[in-house]
């Protein structure tokens, strides 16, 4: 097995590929896998001062702003995730992300005034950005519109990773962003890839193991990134809604989809929406979901019938 690794998009990413379904050299792989992710990072990185979307941001222009194909694609699905969800999932959530000191420019443990993340939430509105696939171009409403593809990159720097293996002709790899990840034909010992989804409980556990085929896996939680005052937790998960960090029982979120674009936005979106709306929404759009949610002292376990059909 070859395994070509490194950083990207602020985390970490492997790839592992059957030896015997490389035709180009090891190097040569390594140089184009990187040259894809690093692409993919100057179009959607907002911690990049010459990235697409930062300049896009920045913009105080209310035309047509000219694109990639790829960053007005990767927009398209964030626009559709967030119409299925009703807003739970919002690309144009930056300012109160910012605000709440989980952006760029991260003020750790600030707890923003009420008049603060009301006058913030005015800026925000997934309706307020308008996408021309075609030129490629977006366009805002409002100069302030601020997107963030945080929720959503990781998950097509996969699909595009996926996407060039494919082209190759390679059916057997493994291939994983930040945790999220995809799989496609045997490992090494001919069975298929098992993986496993952490527990919220930490120690390195983890909660169920599932073998997957040809299939995307995203998981969204509140467990690790976080922050607490006056005894409150406040999750690095923003309801766009209401402009505060989600406060209900649903600790983790995963999501298997063909696309791992689609299944990073709609593992937050669920997440947004908590362990009841998000279970409804999950099974009304045939979802293979599996919820951790917090019970008491200890977690319980919710799967949709899409998920508990995969596993058998």
């Amino acid at each position: 097995m070859v395994t070509i690794s490194g950083p990207t998009m602020g985390t970490t990413f492997q790839v592992k590929i059957i030896q015997s379904e490389i035709t180009l050299s090891a190097d040569v792989l390594e140089r184009e896998i990187n040259a894809r992710l690093t692409e993919v990072n100057r179009q959607m990185s907002t911690y990049q001062d010459n990235s697409e979307i930062t300049q896009f941001n920045r913009s105080p222009s209310t035309d047509w702003f000219a694109v990639s194909s790829d960053f007005a694609y990767v927009l398209h699905i964030a626009r559709e995730i967030s119409t299925w969800s009703d807003g739970a999932f919002d690309v144009t959530i930056g300012p109160l992300v910012n605000l709440w000191g989980f952006g760029p420019n991260a003020i750790p443990e600030r707890v923003p005034s009420p008049d603060s993340i009301d006058a913030h939430r005015a800026l925000v509105g997934y309706k307020k950005i308008h996408i021309d696939l075609s030129a490629p171009a977006l366009k805002k409403e409002i100069p302030e519109i601020y997107c963030d593809l945080s929720a959503i990159a990781k998950g097509y720097g996969v699909d595009r990773i996926a996407s060039y293996l494919d082209s190759l002709g390679i059916n057997r790899y493994f291939i994983e962003i930040g945790g999220e990840l995809r799989t496609k034909g045997h490992n090494p010992l001919g069975q298929l890839w098992r993986i496993g989804i952490a527990s919220p409980a930490g120690q390195g556990e983890l909660q169920k193991a599932l073998a997957l085929n040809n299939m995307s896996m995203a998981t969204s939680g509140d467990y690790h990134n976080y922050f607490e005052r006056d005894g409150i937790r406040y999750s690095h998960t923003i309801d766009p809604r209401t402009g505060r960090p989600i406060t209900h029982a649903l600790a983790s979120v995963t999501v298997l989809h063909k696309s791992c674009a689609y299944a990073d936005g709609l593992a937050t979106a669920i997440n947004v929406m908590g362990p009841e709306k998000g279970f409804e929404f999950a099974e009304k759009r045939n979802l293979a979901v599996f919820m951790i949610v917090r019970q008491g002292d200890g977690f319980v376990e919710k799967m949709t019938s899409n998920f508990e059909a995969l596993l058998k």
